[in-house]
């Protein structure tokens, strides 16, 4: 089963949601911890964040949105936030880029300590 790690800010983002919002989400990263595909719709945001880079959608009024990046151990949340325009939220994408450089750097730093 993957682990679950938030980057930056993304938990408490996470937790300012909407309780039902909340647990949608948490739906769907427990259905990629196991290997599932999540039940909400999806986009590939890799244009505006990076390679690998997902976007769940919750659509409504408001809509919510949860970023994140799965490799083979684990699911990186880089950014959870409420929709606030038709077209692509750029503050939030802007966030989630940053987050995702952040991402990186982690990983990079992992796979160097090991091999120390």
């Amino acid at each position: 089963m993957k682990e679950i790690e938030f980057i930056g800010r993304a938990e408490k983002e996470f937790r300012k949601l909407p309780r039902k919002i909340q647990e949608r989400f948490a739906l769907d990263v427990d259905a990629l911890k196991n290997g599932k595909k999540p039940f909400s719709e999806t986009t590939n945001i890799k244009e505006s964040v990076g390679p690998g880079a997902i976007e769940l959608k919750r659509n409504g009024r408001p809509a919510h949105r949860l970023v994140y990046v799965e490799d083979e151990d684990t699911i990186y949340i880089l950014h959870a936030f409420e929709k606030t325009t038709n077209d692509v939220d750029k503050p939030a994408m802007k966030t989630a880029k940053i987050r995702y450089k952040e991402m990186v750097k982690l990983i990079e730093k992992r796979k160097r300590d090991r091999r120390d």
